[in-house]
């Protein structure tokens, strides 16, 4: 070996602070420095890279608003996303007062991040802000002396009810499903100036969290205006050992991050999951996994137009450890297509008393409510029994009962003889990922976030079977 191949195989790497896509509105100008100010008073040095995604995050237009409401961040893990949201967070609440929201999938992450802030805020620099920090788990906070604060939560169905703010994190975005989404979003619509970071790593063809892949597809195919997105990543898998790779996609590199311990986790790791989890690379949705319902077919039955009037059945699935419950309607005109409509997803923690009052309302205006589940179901059907009291009102499906309404609703979805309101969001991506579940004999509805299309499936099957149809005219919700 020369001299000069020596040199070449021991020069360090170091990893590039230019982002693969950077994707950013005008702005006039940009409180980042402002930010990095606060993290270095907090003795907290970020890198070129980490000040630019400030400054983009940070930006505003004329009229001192944010110019990007809406930001993500895809990057490799370890490589300083929690500094940025460090930077973002802290100097939002002492120059602004601002009320920030961070939420992460995992209680675990939440708690991480939590216990960095503090630490940035018990330094010496900082402390002066301080007047309270809350540790209790679950339900951690910090809170200034401004009136600034912060709170650390991981997400559920309805995580994001009672809360309101000005600033909202989704940490692991990755991972965010759209109800969660849908159950955040509203805690800063009050804010006078709201701003959105999606932060996360590219998810894995599996992965039942869509809204991440939204934001991304929405902001590099230049579809939204007011979306800043920043990504390290490699377009294909191709040769996961070559070391450049490594340094464009790392911008820790040689910095919080060494050449070897990536090289142990391309030694470790299959190729695809290297490539996912250290060079950024967004793998296409799996479209050979065994999905219950057609995308395309599915996509065709969404309408805009108003429900129909007719024949009409509710359908209720409780999740299997009972913690949410989906309430869905179907209605089946004599003439035209069927329509079915999520009308609420909550969790039970609540419990379910507002959903048997909201049944026994309704008695006289539906065929049936069909009703399944492991946990909820009893106590559900002891207190809307004395309402419904027409013999086959009430019906809790068998097994060939809950599999021919799975195959009843992907059946009339491929007829198009079904429309679903295309702008129940939450409908669609239960719609469009949920599983085959195999039960005895045949499928059901299955994966993570399947109980709003299952309900929905009840409601339908429970409307075309039912014998009872009250003479009136009769109307979901």
């Amino acid at each position: 070996m020369t001299k000069s191949e020596k040199s070449c195989r021991h020069e360090k790497l170091m990893g590039s602070q230019t982002p693969s896509d950077r994707i950013v509105p005008y702005y006039a100008y940009t409180d980042g420095p402002d930010a990095v100010k606060v993290l270095a008073v907090g003795k907290l040095i970020v890198d070129p890279w980490q000040s630019e995604v400030l400054n983009d995050w940070m930006g505003r237009t004329e009229d001192d608003v944010w110019s990007a409401p809406t930001c993500g961040l895809s990057v490799p893990r370890q490589n300083g996303k929690t500094l940025d949201t460090s930077g973002r967070i802290a100097s939002g609440m002492i120059l602004y007062a601002e009320w920030v929201i961070y939420t992460a999938h995992l209680q675990k992450t939440a708690t991480e991040t939590f216990m960095e802030l503090r630490g940035l805020f018990e330094s010496r620099g900082l402390r002066k802000y301080v007047k309270e920090i809350k540790a209790a788990l679950g339900r951690e906070q910090i809170i200034l002396k401004n009136g600034g604060r912060v709170v650390f939560v991981a997400r559920t169905r309805n995580g994001g009810r009672g809360l309101h703010g000005d600033c909202l994190v989704f940490d692991e975005a990755q991972e965010l499903t759209s109800e969660q989404q849908a159950s955040f979003l509203p805690a800063i619509s009050a804010s006078r100036n709201p701003q959105t970071i999606y932060l996360g790593t590219p998810p894995d063809e599996n992965c039942t969290g869509t809204v991440f892949r939204k934001i991304r597809k929405r902001a590099t195919e230049g579809e939204s205006k007011s979306t800043a997105w920043t990504e390290y990543s490699v377009k294909e898998i191709g040769d996961v050992t070559d070391r450049r790779r490594w340094a464009e996609c790392n911008p820790a590199l040689g910095r919080r991050m060494t050449e070897t311990t990536i090289a142990a986790e391309c030694e470790q790791m299959d190729a695809d999951t290297f490539a996912r989890e250290r060079l950024g690379w967004w793998s296409p949705i799996n479209n050979d996994q065994d999905y219950a319902i057609d995308k395309k077919k599915w996509e065709a039955c969404a309408s805009e137009k108003e429900k129909p009037e007719g024949k009409t059945a509710y359908g209720v699935k409780f999740s299997s450890d009972g913690s949410a419950v989906a309430l869905c309607g179907a209605v089946c005109p004599e003439v035209g297509e069927a329509r079915i409509s999520l009308i609420e997803l909550k969790a039970t923690d609540r419990g379910i008393q507002w959903l048997a009052d909201w049944l026994n309302q309704r008695y006289k205006m539906a065929s049936c409510v069909v009703i399944d589940g492991r946990n909820g179901v009893d106590f559900l059907i002891e207190k809307i029994t004395p309402v419904w009291k027409y013999k086959q009102s009430i019906v809790r499906p068998a097994a060939k009962e809950v599999i021919a309404a799975a195959s009843q609703l992907s059946q009339e979805i491929n007829e198009q003889t079904v429309t679903w309101y295309k702008y129940q969001e939450i409908l669609n991506e239960s719609a469009i990922t949920s599983v085959k579940r195999p039960i005895s004999g045949g499928w059901g509805f299955g994966g993570e976030n399947s109980i709003p299309i299952e309900a929905a499936a009840l409601a339908l099957w429970g409307c075309r079977t039912s014998k009872r149809n009250p003479n009136r005219k009769m109307r979901i919700g």
